[in-house]
């Protein structure tokens, strides 16, 4: 009857949306339980009580080494302590493929605040720049004149914002954007300059295909740049390249990967998330 009458209460507050607690009437939930099971298996009914509160709170809120803990601590019976984690251990393993989340996080992950971010991996630190880089990429020779650049920019054809420089070795010497040549070409009559000769005195922010996104992503603030070439550590040739719209789709991502989150089984269960190939797909411009 307390297992009934509890669960009933219990599930009125916190469907009305108010602020309750959740550990007593979990615990509850679970001696309940655990008492009720004890009618039926061997042992003392206590004992399997204490099981079921352990088991309650260690599925539920996700922590099955502090339900152990709790117990043991409870009772001063370090003979449970086998019992306590086989029970924790499969209560655990069925929450977590059963539920999107600890009940401790549901309501407020339901009113927008993921809570996962404060001890989540950041994705920019889990990828490599050559899983996101856009691998085939437009680029300008070193040796194009101003005038010719102009007239490049000026084509009818849709153009990107900023291209990488090659010079005759294949090597990265420069990244020159549309605003940079008409800008060039109003500070000079002469337009038969090279656009290595006026961008060969700007600082170039690279990248490597090694290292983690979030060492470029830390470089293009600092230097205030929205592209950033990727070269070859050794010999400096271009591999590919990562903008701003990069680093946001991987946000994107894995935002959208929290607040998409569903069991393993069950109802509206949803494949897994393949961010690498999202991202191949949709090249920069």
């Amino acid at each position: 009857m307390i297992l009934l009458v509890k669960s009933a209460i219990w599930i009125v507050a916190l469907a009305s949306g108010t602020s309750g607690g959740v550990l007593a009437p979990l615990l509850i939930f679970g001696g309940c339980a655990g008492w009720l099971e004890g009618q039926l298996l061997p042992g003392a009914h206590g004992a399997w009580a204490l099981i079921g509160m352990a088991a309650m709170m260690g599925g539920t809120m996700r922590s099955p080494l502090t339900a152990i803990l709790f117990a043991v601590e409870l009772t001063g019976d370090f003979a449970m302590l086998g019992p306590l984690l086989i029970a924790t251990s499969a209560a655990y393993a069925l929450t977590v493929l059963l539920l999107k989340r600890s009940i401790l996080t549901e309501k407020i992950a339901r009113r927008g605040q993921h809570v996962v971010r404060e001890y989540g991996i950041d994705p920019f630190d889990l990828l490599r720049v050559n899983e996101v880089m856009v691998k085939d990429v437009d680029t300008l020779p070193a040796t194009m004149t101003v005038g010719e650049a102009v007239s490049f920019f000026s084509g009818g054809e849709r153009r990107h914002k900023s291209y990488p420089l090659i010079d005759a070795g294949g090597r990265v010497s420069g990244l020159v954007g549309r605003s940079d040549v008409l800008r060039w070409r109003a500070e000079s009559a002469d337009s038969r300059g090279t656009l290595f000769d006026c961008a060969s005195d700007r600082s170039l922010t690279l990248g490597y295909p090694d290292e983690p996104v979030s060492h470029v992503a830390d470089r293009m603030v600092l230097a205030d740049v929205g592209r950033v070439p990727i070269v070859e550590r050794e010999t400096g040739h271009l591999v590919g390249l990562v903008a701003r719209k990069d680093l946001l789709r991987i946000r994107a991502t894995a935002r959208s990967v929290e607040t998409r989150r569903s069991a393993f089984f069950g109802p509206g269960r949803r494949e897994p998330s393949h961010h690498t190939t999202v991202l191949d797909d949709a090249p920069t411009t």
